[in-house]
């Protein structure tokens, strides 16, 4: 795995907070696939945004103004294949854990719907914040204890696991619990907390550090060219 921990200046931003507290749920299994197939890409980026995260209007799949729409152009300016992606359908607010296992279970879902749509495709995880959490929960390691997280509902089938190129994380809030992705996923998952970041890391308080995600975008770009 690759576990940044950024420090130097940072610029200023709007305060995008993330806290919540969480309830038990039972872990159930996931029905048969609802979320509609994409277009066939040689890479797919299934994108989480975070905590009330505006997707974007500018960009054509509205993947999050802080770290999906910057990082997945990145991808497509820095990759030879064809590249498309999917915003996950969940309400990223603040209703834990409803909102984070909403994600989780579409983030799954469309998963498996895509790759049985298109059986050459392989898939970029990427989460940001809340969305981190959705992707945690998604690979089977629970979001439950951090903030805006909650247990697992759904993961992703150990069949599809070779099909996932890579997974990217950013302000993951698992972090800030002493957690992280390990065993067969750890590889290929790039994790980045930046230094003071309250969402993340345990000693962190200042938020505005929350939203400077975006210049990891070609660190992250790079590493997924490394492992298409």
């Amino acid at each position: 795995m690759v576990i940044i921990r950024p420090r130097g200046p940072l610029l200023s931003a709007t305060l995008i907070a993330a806290l919540a507290m969480l309830a038990a749920t039972t872990l159930t299994t996931v029905g048969a696939p609802t979320a509609a197939a994409a277009g066939c890409a040689d890479i797919h980026v299934v994108a989480a945004r975070g905590t009330n995260e505006p997707g974007g209007a500018w960009s054509k799949f509205k993947l999050g103004t802080v770290v999906g729409n910057p990082v997945y152009s990145a991808i497509a300016d820095t990759l030879d294949v064809s590249t498309n992606a999917y915003r996950v359908d969940y309400p990223a607010s603040f209703d834990q854990p409803a909102s984070v296992q909403a994600g989780n279970r579409d983030l799954v879902e469309h998963v498996v719907a895509q790759a049985d749509a298109c059986p050459d495709q392989r898939f970029v995880l990427l989460g940001y914040s809340q969305g981190a959490n959705v992707v945690d929960n998604s690979l089977g390691f629970s979001s439950e204890g951090a903030k805006v997280g909650g247990p697992i509902v759904a993961t992703v089938p150990n069949a599809l696991e070779p099909r996932i190129a890579a997974v990217l994380l950013f302000g993951n809030p698992i972090r800030e619990l002493g957690k992280e992705i390990t065993g067969t996923y750890a590889e290929r998952t790039f994790d980045v907390c930046n230094d003071n970041d309250p969402v993340c890391d345990p000693k962190g308080t200042d938020w505005n550090v929350h939203t400077r995600y975006a210049r990891h975008a070609t660190a992250a770009a790079e590493f997924v060219a490394a492992r298409i």
